[in-house]
């Protein structure tokens, strides 16, 4: 295929800082989530978050003359928007009210090997060092639930397991769907998933009682603006102008950078039995992501919500 000759290649220092933003501000969102529990329910809160981002990116999409999505592409973006972020999201939000906003994203770390069992059912078939990958990720989140801090949350644990696999699904089901461009798919399943999340919310009795603190609000704005505008703004950048592997290696970054910033801000006590599990799960993503490169000189596309 030929080149395109008005394709302008990006500079280093472009790329660098698109993966500095994914990196820190992805990693970043699970310590904004606790401090955003302060003051909101889980629900509610991720709700109103994806709400207000959603309908600021459809609004300016719209403005600039994008196409509204049509109601088969509405049908299937709302689905996503349960299954990525009702279901992936809102779990997660549901964990962190009882557990380390660290130890919620090493769980969420083992979505790409749910990924991987989810292909089986649409008939993709898998290299020998791909399945390896699924075996030793699986082992790590044994070794992670395993862990005083989960065993002793149980709904906590099931939720973050929950949360993990209703990514992976809705990630795997997408494929070869009808969906609008990119950002418009994500502005579609931001305002679904949003109000989907605020129905449930009020349906199963949550309520922000008085005033929220200031520390919560700005946690919001910061979840809604960095975390699901600006976060992944910066990721489609990368997807269209790097390779897909270097634009997805927020996957083996953003769990430490989540631990890390939990111990450095917010005090949280991370046990060695967390870290190991960190290191066998990364392992296991690796070895996946390996055995699925495409050949050199092959492009494939990625789709990824934001976290």
């Amino acid at each position: 295929m030929a080149a395109d000759p008005d394709r302008v290649t990006p500079s280093r220092l472009q790329v660098a800082l698109a993966l500095l933003s994914v990196y820190l501000i992805w990693g970043s969102t699970y310590l904004g989530i606790r401090f955003g529990l302060q003051g909101f329910p889980p629900f509610l809160m991720a709700g109103l978050r994806f709400l207000c981002a959603g309908s600021a990116v459809y609004l300016w999409l719209r403005l600039r003359g994008r196409p509204a999505p049509t109601a088969r592409q509405w049908r299937n973006a709302a689905l996503m928007g349960v299954l990525l972020l009702g279901l992936g999201n809102g779990l997660v939000s549901v964990a962190q009210q009882s557990v380390a906003s660290g130890l919620a994203a090493v769980a969420v770390a083992s979505m790409p090997l749910w990924a991987a069992l989810f292909g089986l059912a649409f008939g993709r078939r898998y290299r020998g060092l791909e399945w390896l990958g699924v075996l030793v990720g699986f082992a790590g989140v044994l070794l992670l639930n395993a862990g005083e801090a989960l065993q002793a949350r149980p709904l906590a644990a099931l939720a973050l397991v929950v949360a993990a696999a209703s990514w992976a699904l809705g990630s795997v089901w997408s494929r070869g769907r009808d969906l609008p461009s990119p950002f418009m798919s994500t502005a579609a399943q931001m305002l679904t998933g949003g109000v989907a999340m605020l129905a449930f919310g009020l349906a199963t009795g949550e309520r922000i009682e008085g005033t929220p603190p200031a520390s919560a609000i700005a946690a919001l704005a910061y979840l809604a603006v960095f975390g699901s505008i600006i976060g992944f703004g910066a990721y489609i950048w990368l997807l269209n102008n790097v390779r897909p592997a270097l634009a997805t290696s927020y996957a083996y970054v953003n769990p430490p950078i989540a631990v890390l910033l939990g111990a450095l801000l917010a005090g949280e006590q991370v046990g060695w039995q967390t870290v190991l599990a960190m290191a066998v799960i990364l392992s296991g993503v690796v070895l996946i992501s390996r055995g699925a490169a495409p050949p050199p000189g092959t492009v494939r596309p990625v789709t990824r919500t934001p976290a």
